[in-house]
């Protein structure tokens, strides 16, 4: 069997879509509500009130995230279709124009002209619609706007990063429940930097130190509002 066929790899770059909202998702869930709970638990407010102010954040930026992944992803998907309903309307009106416009890419590209128009024609011959997305337009498999997996993946890594300074309010005694929830999110910051980079072959040690800068920054500035005017912000 031709090494061509039988070898078949698993590129990393194919994670990118759900591997941008699951880390933004639990991040996001970490940071918010850790900071939610400092700020509250720091202006002296009681564990009931703390629980709750925890539960109703987790709830409403859960649903929030969904809202706003699904509502922006498919801005972009609603773009990618108006750009892909043109080009299929262009190839339908002046296909030697395109199939010029394509192999023009090609040569670009480094291909000689005679290659690169041949190229255009045989890839058009097969499927002239998806040539022009891929080469032209950017638009791939992998790349292509998917509203639903990116709502779904950060409302749900949303509620698991909010869980964990959650479960850290309810299991420390009211007079540590500050410290104890920043020393545990800053440790699951960290976790999460690894983890993302692992899975996106990225380098743990500089994901992890970003990751867990930034999200302790913004952290303790929003704790810091909390315990300045005794609200949730």
């Amino acid at each position: 069997m031709p090494r061509a066929l039988s070898h078949r790899e698993n590129h990393l770059v194919q994670r990118i879509g759900w591997l941008r909202a699951a880390v933004l998702g639990a991040n996001d869930g970490i940071v918010s509500t850790s900071s939610l709970i400092v700020g509250v638990a720091a202006a002296a407010t009681s564990s009931g009130e703390i629980a709750l102010t925890g539960i109703a954040g987790l709830v409403a930026g859960a649903m929030s995230m969904a809202a706003g992944e699904y509502v922006s992803v498919s801005s972009q998907s609603d773009t990618e279709n108006a750009d892909l309903a043109r080009e299929k309307k262009e190839l339908a009106t002046d296909i030697e124009a395109e199939r010029q416009e394509l192999a023009g890419i090609y040569e670009a590209r480094g291909l000689d002209p005679a290659l690169a128009r041949e190229v255009a024609i045989q890839l058009m011959a097969k499927d002239a619609l998806g040539a022009h997305a891929r080469d032209e337009l950017g638009i791939s498999e992998i790349t292509t706007a998917r509203p639903i997996q990116a709502a779904l993946t950060s409302a749900a890594t949303f509620s698991i990063g909010a869980a964990m300074p959650l479960a850290m309010a309810l299991l420390a005694p009211q007079a540590y429940v500050v410290p104890a929830v920043s020393i545990a999110s800053l440790a699951f910051l960290a976790l999460l930097g690894a983890i993302g980079a692992k899975a996106g072959g990225a380098n743990v040690v500089k994901a992890t130190v970003r990751v867990t800068f930034w999200g302790a920054l913004a952290m303790a500035i929003t704790a810091g509002i909390g315990a300045v005017f005794g609200t949730v912000v």
